[in-house]
């Protein structure tokens, strides 16, 4: 219980390490309180405060005296700027938490930090425009997509001569670690116009032009690319509400042929070992984005059958935490 209460701070902790530039400085170590109070302009006394709590989280270590370094859950974390990514994002939802009863007393219509930031980054997708809300966009879906890219392939077998198309796919970077997995599959992408056109240099680079094709559109307008034995949704369905999700459900449908599997990866509500993840965190990330909710396997795969899927199965991944995967059978 004590952790329950004390989290905010230890969170804060681990964004005061990553916003100030102490993971770098202490990557460089050992280093002193003093030299780390003039890099990050911080008083001494200040810098030990920060120091102290960051050991506290293994995020540092006093590897010798007044000579620090970083800690193993430090190193990790440093060695990570997706993960740092998401840390710097999460100011925006403990902005919208600070009250969360009137966070939740609210019409979820009403503007928040974090719908503004997804209403801003989703009509870009990092196409449109460079600056500082682009590229932190661009660093937090390349983050989360890779996290649950090896989830999904470490759990699920791709057919090796086979065809796959990502739904929503963003930059790509789900079907570029899929690609890269299995060289010989067949790769679809598709997502709005601007940000199809954008990924498809890089992508074409990455998984080699002659296997991807790169389809613009708009997947609630738009009938969905066919001919793929798989279509993805990866982090896609829990961003919508009941009924656009069960649109965007039926149109897959309607371009499967029969044999052809639609493959949802996202973390879910209700999973053992992970139901802080799917009701504590997303739950309420989602309620200030003001669209989707986590839903549980049973809730999807009910959503599934009512759009002409003929069969689901859960694939168990080692990492719920990160993401659950359902397929689908038409």
């Amino acid at each position: 219980m004590f952790d329950h209460l004390v989290g905010f701070s230890y969170s804060q902790v681990l964004r005061a390490a990553v916003e100030s530039g102490l993971l770098d400085l202490l990557a460089k170590g050992p280093v002193s309180a003093g030299e780390v109070a003039q890099d990050i302009d911080l008083s001494e006394d200040a810098a030990m405060r920060l120091l102290k709590a960051a050991r506290a989280l293994d995020l540092a270590e006093e590897a010798q005296s007044d000579g620090w370094m970083l800690g193993q859950q430090g190193a990790v974390l440093q060695a990570d700027p997706g993960t740092q990514a998401m840390i710097r994002h999460h100011r925006l939802l403990y902005s919208d938490l600070a009250d969360p009863i009137d966070l939740l007393r609210r019409n979820r219509k009403e503007p928040t930090a974090l719908s503004h930031y997804w209403s801003y980054a989703g009509a870009l997708h990092g196409a449109a425009e460079r600056g500082a809300e682009t590229q932190e966009y661009s660093e937090l879906m390349a983050a989360s997509q890779r996290f649950v890219a090896d989830e999904v392939i470490g759990a699920f077998r791709f057919p090796k001569q086979g065809s796959l198309l990502d739904v929503g796919g963003g930059h790509g970077e789900f079907i570029r670690r899929v690609g890269a997995a299995y060289p010989h599959i067949r790769l679809g992408l598709f997502d709005l116009p601007e940000v199809a056109e954008a990924a498809r240099g890089p992508l074409a680079q990455s998984v080699g032009a002659e296997r991807l094709t790169c389809h613009p559109g708009n997947f609630f307008e738009n009938g969905i690319p066919q001919g793929y034995d798989i279509v993805s949704l990866i982090r896609i369905l829990h961003d919508h509400d009941d009924e656009p999700a069960m649109a965007l459900l039926r149109n897959i449908r309607a371009s499967l042929s029969p044999g052809g599997r639609l493959l949802i990866a996202e973390p879910m509500a209700g999973i053992p070992g992970a139901l802080a993840m799917g009701d504590a965190f997303f739950g309420l990330y989602l309620w200030a984005m003001g669209s989707g909710r986590p839903r549980s396997p049973d809730e999807v795969a009910r959503m599934l059958r009512a759009a002409g899927f003929s069969r689901t199965r859960v694939v168990p991944t080692a990492q719920p935490v990160i993401a659950s995967c359902i397929v689908a059978h038409a």
